[in-house]
């Protein structure tokens, strides 16, 4: 069911939506302070490609180790990342999800949407994890 919901995600614009992403990180990437944006971007991009069957997880927790995404410094970088940007990324999603809630076949796809919207919020310091079962 993964495979099929993640095909069906790519299909009706994730796809887009991650190339969207990338294009964000290459555009943060442009400047050094944009670095740790720009790397949360290809993260997110990476989420929406294949949200099915994928979550979102602290890195520190992930690896073991902290970095300077996972310390103060990315506290800083989430706050102001939720104050220009993440917002208004997240009201977007939820948007979505509430649209695609309205079908019974849309009710997966919302959920993905509110992943999105939640690492949206505050995306430095985070990375994607397989689901286990």
């Amino acid at each position: 069911m993964t495979a099929l919901g993640n095909l069906f995600w790519l299909v009706f614009g994730g796809l887009l939506m991650a190339c969207g992403w990338w294009l964000a990180g290459l555009l943060c990437f442009a400047s050094i302070v944009g670095i740790p944006w720009g790397r949360a971007c290809f993260v997110i991009g990476k989420l929406c490609l294949l949200p099915f069957g994928r979550s979102v997880a602290n890195r520190a927790v992930v690896t073991g180790k902290s970095d300077v995404g996972t310390g103060a410094l990315g506290v800083v970088g989430n706050v102001l990342w939720f104050l220009f940007a993440g917002l208004w990324l997240a009201i977007g999603h939820l948007v979505s999800a509430v649209v695609c809630f309205v079908t019974i076949v849309g009710i997966p796809f919302g959920i993905q949407h509110l992943k999105l919207a939640e690492i949206a919020l505050a995306p430095i310091g985070k990375t994607i994890v397989l689901n286990r079962r």
